[in-house]
């Protein structure tokens, strides 16, 4: 068994649901995990943004334009007017349960925005499974709120998740195809809520990793992961295969394609995931697994919104307990880190996440003279990057001889050189580096 795993866009417009089914109905017995049609979520978080400032006119405004926008997909998905009937009566009723929440303006909570985002969801697995039962499929809808749940630390409760999901699928043992939402869940005491992290890919792993899957395959409008980004660099390819950690770090830096959250289930239960376009449904794609290829560097990714601190002190010259007590003010402030040097007397970071930056700087004021650079970008470079390829190194290095680098990080990871540029300096940077390491 497979589990097949297909965002916004895949599922976008009817049409994009057609083609979908087509892929799906080519071989049975899989989970199909679904996201919401795209730009769903986004006008639901509107609505719950406008019950917040309790103004229910906004929200109801929202709802009615994003429900008309429903019933030319039901149109054109249906070909019988019984389905079409099913398909709309189907739309009402998930259109008025929203508007039930106008009337609780006064009193909106997080609660409440948790339910509504949770809609996008069930609408479009509801659609997209009436297509599937219109067409002469034997396909059943599993409720992603019955078996996907997380503990009381917002973790994935994976031993939950494998025994409810086995259930759910010895009711069902003759279908051919199962669907099921993407990206929700309920929390710890029982309350509709989401993963967050990765969304449908995460959830897709998770059950990937719960019934032992033979394959992940997440679907896109990208034909897999590339070497370079195809926005600012001509002549990219997609990368056949890559190591778990190395599709980590590049979806950590900038690889869109895929969350890195998302590689952990699959990575501990050694299932391969395999990312697929949707539009090109017979490209080879990119292969993720635990298998690696040595002496190979395989791409480069860029992350943006980048700000850099550096903290110079006297005050660290052969001391113990420094970097202990700066690393307390980033977690007092629940800000990570993505990259760090040091000296006898200074440390360099940098953070992506700048929510806090003021009374960052402040704290570390104490300890010595601050430096914040903003606007950075951060550019990996991803592969077999072990000490002992002798050259890796300075080859990726020698490729930037013509692009100022503020930070350097190495060695933290056997898959990744990271370096630290200027924001104007990125475009050069990525273009120089698919020249000297890819052509």
């Amino acid at each position: 068994m497979k589990v097949l795993k297909f965002g916004g866009t895949s599922v976008g417009s009817a049409q994009r649901m057609k083609e979908v089914a087509k892929i799906v109905c080519e071989s049975k017995h899989n989970i199909v995990v679904l996201s919401a049609m795209s730009g769903t979520t986004n006008q639901l978080v509107e609505i719950a943004d406008y019950l917040y400032k309790k103004n229910p006119t906004g929200a109801m405004e929202i709802i009615n334009r994003l429900e008309n926008s429903y019933y030319p997909v039901v149109e054109e998905l249906f070909s019988s007017e019984e389905y079409k009937q099913k398909g709309k009566e189907l739309i009402q009723t998930f259109f008025n349960f929203l508007r039930s929440f106008t009337s609780l303006s006064d009193t909106f909570t997080l609660f409440e925005e948790k339910i509504i985002l949770a809609q996008g969801e069930l609408i479009s697995t509801n659609l997209f499974n009436n297509y599937l039962n219109e067409i002469g499929k034997n396909s059943v809808l599993l409720p992603a709120l019955e078996f996907v749940k997380t503990d009381k630390n917002g973790e994935p409760d994976t031993q939950f998740i494998q025994e409810e999901l086995a259930k759910q699928l010895e009711k069902q043992p003759n279908a051919d195809i199962y669907i099921t939402q993407g990206y929700i869940c309920r929390n710890f005491y029982g309350e509709i809520d989401n993963l967050q992290r990765g969304g449908s890919d995460y959830t897709a792993s998770l059950l990937g990793a719960a019934i032992k899957a033979e394959e992940i395959q997440i679907w896109t409008d990208i034909d897999g992961m590339h070497n370079n980004d195809p926005r600012f660099v001509e002549n990219t390819r997609p990368i056949p295969f890559l190591n778990f950690e190395e599709a980590a770090e590049l979806a950590y830096f900038g690889a869109k394609i895929l969350h890195p959250t998302c590689i952990l289930p699959a990575k501990l239960g050694n299932i391969p995931v395999r990312l697929l376009n949707t539009l090109e449904p017979e490209a080879a794609g990119t292969l993720i697994s635990n298998k690696s290829k040595q002496n190979v560097i395989e791409a480069v990714a860029a992350k943006d919104g980048i700000t850099a601190i550096k903290i110079k002190s006297g005050r660290m010259l052969l001391a113990y307990g420094f970097l202990r007590k700066i690393f307390e003010i980033f977690e007092n402030y629940q800000t990570s880190i993505d990259m760090i040097t040091t000296s006898e007397v200074g440390v360099s970071l940098t953070i992506d996440n700048t929510k806090h930056l003021t009374e960052i700087v402040n704290d570390l004021k104490k300890f010595g003279t601050v430096t914040v650079d903003s606007d950075m970008v951060i550019i990996c470079v991803v592969g077999d990057l072990t000490y002992t390829n002798v050259g890796f190194q300075a080859k990726v290095l020698n490729a930037m001889s013509e692009v100022p680098i503020r930070m350097v990080s190495y060695g933290g990871s056997n898959y990744n050189i990271s370096m630290l540029i200027q924001k104007e300096d990125k475009v050069k940077a990525l273009n120089l580096l698919s020249e000297k390491l890819f052509n």
